[in-house]
């Protein structure tokens, strides 16, 4: 029986289309998930959209459109969006508003209930709306604003609320972290949550008054209170394998299936602390691991901002290179875990050195002398040579992406490798089977074959990563045809 393994991106608002950062969250769990399904495991890869809160409830009444038309709408982008970039089809999406989740969430909140850690409190906060938090002075820059959101004025909240006892899992979550040394990736991450536990939790509002916000799901036995946004939407992670009424799915993917959830550093304290603990009050087993990437910035480090003109909208970057070019550049030349820019010049950069001039000019080479020449690539390997180069899929890949650093798989397969971009242009060049076809036809033929075995090897090995690309290798050297047009145009 294969060994299950889940895993699951945040569930981004509907209220606009997705942006560079999301891209990158999306395609490297999907890049997890096909990594993993390669290599035998039975992937749950879940995903979908978080579609209540004041943020998409005031955008309705701009809009003057019902909520659930509104985030209808925008559910079908997002999922547009996701075909854009190369997220498998057997993806499982959730909505915050299909009843199946509204239905999980009630029961969450039930059973946290029962176990004594929420109650009813006088609510008085300073919220801000685009991050649907609320904000201590700590948290504001030096102009009292919410430093994600300058220039948005903040709520003040002051109502009856529930509430959920956060500071109860202070000692709790603590002692969870040092028996799970691995729990935060990266490390540095890591630090700064346990920094930002072990000074102290305050418990929190779960609720808002339905006659001020009544966009949520309502809360169980008081139908003067939805749900507050985060409360709600973190429950999707175990509402998305029916928690309720299929429990052996449930032990499959989340009890057995090492969950596993990748989010952006300005979301790591909710999913590697608030979504924990409130697991632990709920009864339930609490995440494997969860990955944080760092933002995708302008030029210099500087935030992305429609307001700064300096935004990338990775919707035109698909249109005009491909989706494997996005992949491409968001997987090889964006930091694994730190802060890196995303400049029209640097991705045009890559691109041309990477893929039109690497890859693209690699393929075209290789197969082109494959063909003029009559060299089929498994004539000249014995079968157990044509099942390694086939198959194979080297143990050293498992350190790379069990550590989620994908810049570096991607960096083995273009420069560190046997079977990498580089290490076969270099072969190519040393044998010169070009050459060589006059003076040593049979030797030059086994150096192609050889060439190409390779070749096919690291298409397998692409296949996580960027799969139309290494579909189309794979067509050209087992059909033994030449590329009719370049993988990839050069763009000057």
């Amino acid at each position: 029986m294969a060994k299950s393994f889940y895993i699951t991106t945040t569930l981004p608002y509907v209220n606009a289309p997705l942006h560079m950062g999301h891209a990158l969250e999306f395609v490297r769990a999907d890049t997890i998930a096909r990594y993993k399904k390669l290599v035998g495991y039975d992937v749950f890869f879940n995903t979908g959209t978080d579609e209540h809160g004041v943020k998409i409830y005031n955008k309705t009444k701009e809009a003057g459109q019902d909520p659930q038309v509104f985030v209808d709408a925008g559910f079908e982008t997002f999922r547009g969006q996701l075909k854009m970039f190369g997220v498998s089809d057997d993806v499982h999406f959730i909505r915050t508003t299909d009843k199946n989740h509204e239905a999980g969430a009630q029961e969450f909140w039930r059973k946290v209930a029962e176990n004594g850690y929420i109650y009813k409190d006088k609510y008085e906060a300073k919220y801000c709306v685009g991050c649907e938090s609320e904000k201590t002075d700590s948290d504001l820059d030096e102009n009292g604003e919410c430093p994600e959101h300058p220039g948005r004025p903040l709520e003040t909240i002051s109502e009856e609320n529930y509430f959920f006892k956060y500071s109860a899992f202070t000692d709790k979550l603590t002692e969870f972290y040092d028996k799970n040394p691995n729990f935060v990736v990266p490390e540095f991450r890591f630090n700064e949550m346990k920094n930002f536990v072990k000074s102290g939790l305050q418990d929190f509002s779960i609720s808002r008054l339905k006659s001020k916000m009544p966009w949520g799901i309502p809360v169980p036995d008081d139908p003067e209170h939805v749900m507050y946004v985060w409360f709600d939407a973190l429950t999707n992670y175990i509402n998305t394998l029916d928690w309720i009424n299929n429990k052996e799915q449930f032990e499959k993917y989340w009890t057995r299936g090492n969950p596993t959830q990748y989010c952006g550093k300005d979301n790591t304290r909710f999913q590697g602390a608030m979504w924990q603990a409130m697991l632990m009050a709920g009864g339930f087993p609490n995440s494997h691991q969860i990955v944080v990437n760092g933002f995708v910035t302008a030029d210099g480090g500087v935030k992305m901002s429609k307001t700064l003109g300096n935004v990338v909208d990775p919707r035109g970057i698909v249109e005009e290179y491909s989706t494997d070019a996005l992949r491409y550049f968001l997987l090889r030349e964006i930091s694994s875990f730190e802060d890196s820019p995303f400049t029209i010049e640097r991705f045009k950069d890559a691109y041309n050195s990477g893929l039109a001039n690497g890859l693209g000019n690699l393929v075209s080479r290789v197969m082109t002398m494959a063909v003029n020449y009559g060299v089929i690539w498994k004539d000249y390997l014995g079968e157990n040579e044509i099942a390694e180069n086939f198959h194979g899929y080297p143990g050293v890949w498992d350190s790379a992406y069990n550590s989620f650093d994908l810049k570096k798989v991607m960096d083995n397969l273009w420069e560190n490798f046997d079977e990498s971009v580089g290490a076969l242009n270099v072969y190519i060049q040393n044998t010169e089977p070009y050459k060589k076809i006059k003076t040593d036809e049979a030797q030059a033929k086994k150096d192609i074959a050889f060439v190409l075995s390779h070749l096919l090897r690291f298409a397998h090995q692409l296949e996580p990563l960027l799969p139309e690309t290494a579909k189309k290798i794979q067509r050209l050297v087992i059909e033994n045809k030449k590329p009719k047009e370049p993988l990839f145009l050069r763009k000057d």
